[in-house]
């Protein structure tokens, strides 16, 4: 009997202990409970973009991935913007102010342009470290994408175009 009590306790434990495994593998990430301070003083929250798609670039001045890419961004906001897509593009905190806002009107960005002085938002998204990092955000508050280095433009208009139309 002492055998069969074992085997069974085994079993349960192989049970939940797989069971664990499997959702932590499969479950979709929350995006965090952010709210960014545009440029302009205007605050974006991400619990209000419910029903959109959110795309959270994190960005400096000085990288050159990053401006590279930002031209795609730009093409992609002003493709999908009214079907409810939200760009915020998150200066990291070791950017100057004044060089975001430069940079941000002589490339005329169509987009809101936070800054993140206290690096509350890199913190909240799981300490970005490298830029680009982008998040993708689908409608229903999840992250579908999180990619460090410059974004795949041809994935993220299919990607755009399924669930946008």
């Amino acid at each position: 009997m002492p055998s069969l009590r074992k085997y069974l306790l085994g079993a349960i434990l192989a049970f939940f202990v797989g069971g664990f495994v499997i959702h932590a593998l499969t479950a979709k990430l929350i995006a965090p409970a952010a709210t960014f301070t545009t440029l302009s003083g205007e605050k974006i929250s991400l619990a209000d973009q419910k029903g959109k798609v959110v795309l959270v670039n994190f960005w400096a001045t000085t990288c050159s991935i990053c401006a590279h890419e930002m031209p795609g961004l730009v093409d992609a906001y002003n493709a999908y913007k009214d079907k409810g897509l939200v760009v915020v593009a998150v200066a990291m905190p070791y950017d100057p102010p004044n060089y975001v806002l430069s940079y941000t009107q002589d490339r005329k960005l169509p987009f809101p342009v936070a800054l993140d002085v206290m690096g509350e938002a890199m913190r909240a998204f799981g300490g970005v470290r490298g830029t680009p990092t982008t998040f993708l955000i689908g409608k229903d508050g999840t992250i579908v994408e999180q990619r460090t280095g410059e974004l795949d433009f041809t994935r993220l208009d299919a990607y755009l175009r399924k669930e946008l139309g």
